[in-house]
């Protein structure tokens, strides 16, 4: 499918058009629908037979997914975890320095 810049008015910006007419396609989507409907007709994934492979693939895929976001997420949690409990150790080592007296001013 090429691309074909051209403008629609003389003073409006330059529009992006395909090659081709989108109702054209659409007529053609529709009159293949219609005169054959074994187009329209879902695979067993999305029709949701449960024991297919495909189906089994599928949520094996978004388990898999799943799993690494929890995994990012708890990293980010031990991050914040970490930086807390390194605020905390210093600020108990600064607490724990003492000003001499007298010292240089």
């Amino acid at each position: 499918m090429r691309l074909v810049l051209r403008r629609v008015s003389a003073e409006g910006p330059p529009a992006l058009l395909r090659s081709g007419s989108f109702a054209s396609l659409r007529t053609w989507a529709t009159a293949a629908i219609v005169l054959l409907p074994q187009v329209a007709h879902a695979c067993p994934v999305c029709f949701g037979a449960p024991n297919t492979p495909a189906s089994n693939g599928m949520n094996n895929a978004i388990a898999f997914l799943l799993t690494i976001v929890g995994f990012v997420q708890i990293g980010f949690v031990a991050l914040f975890v970490t930086f807390w409990r390194r605020g905390r150790a210093l600020r108990r080592r600064r607490e724990e320095l003492q000003l001499i007296d007298g010292g240089v001013r």
